[in-house]
């Protein structure tokens, strides 16, 4: 049976008005600001008559040069890649120390381990590869990984973990490699920590503070909270997204309802109306407007072991998953003067924005570059160096070193339009440490051109480069396309 969502009806105009495509001049006056407060001065954002966006150079940029540096509005860690990579909840840099991040792994492996546990939930869009690498790191990462044990992995003698997370044991030469110290969330929920007491303000102000766990005098709040995060990661974790995009529009909206009443000179909060709430609504929701969206149960793409003749069934089913974690994240954050956000169209267009637009969240491990320091080394530094730390690599095993994955929406990267010979590349460079999108030219870029990345691996043949583009809803027709149609 087709969920049935009351708010839907009920709020059906306020909730055309926030699905409602930007005007020319809101999109203006939004990526003007955004690219000014961000100092990026070499790109432009120009919107086309259907509404849709690209990036255009707005200077000339050379092969291999920075083209952007892109803050997420929202992101989240992988579920799943919580155990092996300990990060901040904001920035998602890695965080602690080298000891920590391998103790605290080896801790939670073996506990997982031991409840047969191990996957912890099911995780969609994760990550299949970390980072590109050019070929002299994939050559540093195969000689490390075959020093490490190719079978199963040695346990550590007892007491080796717990001596690396309380400090007692300090591997060799770790202190090249220092980590930010971790801040804890100041809900205490023990799961959220930070790089700095600014990344834990930002946090707590964007959205944490709807979302912690920690301690409440509402039994009932966290219990919901609880019900809605079990949901998320047992099925799909970019209902944390979501969750994520609400609370934060929520979070400006008080913000913005409070500078207006401090404002006023004298002011009756009671008498405060409807129709200035909603505007100021509108005003927080901007950021999520600008994202393309639509409804995630219809823009999905079918499985591979999904028959056409069940698509509709398995497209509602989508849908009633969605209406599950709506529910759930109501009962536990619901605002009144919010109403319309709560609604299944709403909920569904979040997510599905978040299903074309988003990027993979991806940072690398310093661990990695901790062990490939140590191998590198020469001897007799390195035989010293190696009798403390190859029990610690046998340890860990083949995988001895896993970046953070995770997902997340970037308000100018997702106006990048695709190309299967694109001009740019998201790229990770080694001093890119926490989890901002670095968007890099392939080639040379000039003034005024569009600036594109492919949305698939550009290096497939035609067929199965449009066949994956499909599940974007739209068939390339980029000049490389063009020149190999039959």
């Amino acid at each position: 049976m087709e969920p049935v969502c009351p708010i839907s009806s009920r709020c059906a105009s306020e909730i055309s008005a926030l699905l409602a495509p930007p005007s020319p001049l809101q999109l203006q006056e939004y990526y003007h600001t955004l690219l000014s407060t961000r100092q990026c001065s070499g790109i432009t954002v120009k919107q086309y008559e259907n509404f849709e966006k690209g990036l255009f150079a707005a200077m000339d940029f050379k092969e291999e040069e920075l083209v952007l540096k892109d803050h997420m509005l929202v992101g989240a860690q992988h579920s799943s890649n919580q155990i092996d990579c300990f990060v901040c909840s904001y920035c998602f840099r890695f965080i602690g120390s080298i000891e920590h991040q391998i103790g605290r792994r080896l801790l939670l492996q073996s506990q997982a381990s031991e409840s047969h546990d191990c996957d912890v939930g099911n995780f969609s869009g994760s990550s299949d590869a970390c980072h590109k690498m050019d070929s002299s790191d994939e050559e540093e990462g195969d000689r490390l990984c075959a020093s490490a044990s190719s079978k199963a992995k040695v346990p550590l003698p007892e007491g080796v973990v717990e001596s690396l997370l309380n400090g007692q044991l300090i591997l060799p030469f770790t202190e090249k490699f220092s980590l930010p110290s971790d801040v804890p969330c100041r809900g205490g929920c023990g799961e959220a920590y930070y790089c700095s007491e600014s990344c834990e303000d930002a946090g707590w102000e964007s959205s944490h503070s709807l979302l912690c766990t920690g301690d409440s005098n509402d039994p009932a709040h966290l219990a919901a909270l609880d019900k809605f995060f079990k949901h998320a990661n047992d099925t799909n974790d970019i209902f944390i997204l979501a969750a994520k995009a609400i609370s934060s529009t929520i979070l400006r909206y008080r913000k913005l309802k409070a500078n207006f009443l401090e404002e006023q000179v004298t002011y009756d909060t009671s008498r405060v109306s409807n129709h200035c709430n909603f505007s100021l609504l509108l005003e927080a929701w901007r950021p999520i407007s600008m994202g393309h969206k639509k409804r995630w149960w219809d823009c999905i793409a079918l499985p591979d072991d999904i028959d056409s003749s069940d698509e509709a069934s398995f497209r509602m089913q989508i849908k009633e998953l969605a209406f599950e974690s709506l529910q759930l994240l109501k009962t536990a954050i619901f605002d009144k003067e919010c109403e319309a956000l709560f609604s299944l169209e709403i909920f569904g267009h979040i997510i599905g924005m978040f299903e074309l637009n988003n990027l993979d969240l991806v940072v690398a491990s310093p661990v990695e570059d901790y062990f490939l320091y140590i191998d590198d080394m020469t001897h007799p530094d390195k035989e010293k160096a190696e009798n403390i730390t190859q029990p610690i690599l046998d340890a860990l095993g083949e995988d001895y070193s896993i970046c953070c994955q995770g997902s997340a929406f970037y308000p100018l990267q997702s106006c990048m339009n695709h190309s299967c010979y694109p001009n740019a590349k998201a790229f990770k460079r080694d001093q890119d440490i926490d989890g901002q999108a670095t968007i890099i030219a392939l080639r040379s870029i000039c003034k005024g051109e569009e600036i594109t990345i492919s949305y698939v691996d550009e290096d497939l043949p035609l067929e199965e480069r449009q066949a994956s583009l499909a599940d974007y809803g739209f068939k390339c027709r980029c000049p490389k396309c063009i020149e190999e149609e039959p």
